[in-house]
């Protein structure tokens, strides 16, 4: 009997801490703030819909160059700073260690919703429904709703935040990251356009909080202070 109560509690103790692991850990938002299962439709069932999908990514995976093809493979990782192009050359990590710790900190938050409706919505990607699709190195997660699309939108919406008068040539970038992601098929348009609905959503919510309007300050004053240092 004793040796039943050991090894009882020892499970439950082990059952515990990978519940506990298993909660997503935030660092804007709350656990829960945000659900893309609840914001997001989900994506197209019906099947003259999936046809005309996956012929949508079939006819923009022939037509990409291979220019469009490696610039997706390159940003198969990607940060805040792969908007260095569009905002200067001062916007580079070395110059901005706030800027560069916040966003990924804002990154991770998105990349946790988004994983979250991936996992709820279990919606394969195009090479997976499609061999003939297959090229480079392959995802082995769900398709919807994008992750590059929503992280990359996200992080967009917040530097358009600290740099208006920009805003049009950030949100251009980041809508070409997310296309990027069907010239190599691995994601359907309906993934993209849900990426940039729910980084939206993420947004919206970050703003509500303290920690995150403080940090933006922040952020804020540091690329000013970097910015005229490079005139």
């Amino acid at each position: 009997m004793k040796f039943f109560n050991t090894r009882f509690v020892f499970v439950a103790s082990l059952l515990f801490a990978l519940a506990a692991n298993s909660q997503t850990s935030f660092n804007f938002l709350a656990d829960g703030q945000i659900s893309a299962s609840e914001l997001l439709p989900p994506p197209p069932t019906a099947a003259a819909e999936k046809s005309a999908e996956m012929a949508a990514v079939h006819a923009v995976y022939n037509a990409a160059s291979e220019a469009d093809k490696n610039a997706a493979y390159a940003e198969k990782k990607f940060s805040v700073f792969n908007y260095t192009e569009v905002i200067g050359s001062y916007f580079v990590a070395t110059n901005l260690p706030k800027t560069a710790a916040f966003f990924e900190r804002v990154q991770k938050d998105a990349e946790a919703v988004t994983d979250a409706g991936k996992e709820f919505f279990h919606e394969p990607r195009p090479f997976t429904t499609d061999p003939s699709l297959e090229n480079g190195e392959l995802e082995k997660s769900f398709g919807y709703p994008s992750g590059h699309s929503t992280e990359a939108t996200t992080l967009a919406l917040v530097l358009a935040e600290i740099l208006p008068e920009q805003r049009d040539a950030i949100m251009a970038h980041a809508d070409l990251m997310g296309w990027h992601r069907v010239q190599i098929a691995r994601h359907y348009p309906a993934d993209i356009f849900a990426g940039r609905v729910l980084a939206r959503a993420i947004v919206r919510e970050l703003n509500q909080s303290e920690t995150f309007k403080t940090e933006l300050a922040e952020v804020k004053a540091e690329l000013a202070a970097a910015k005229l240092a490079a005139k």
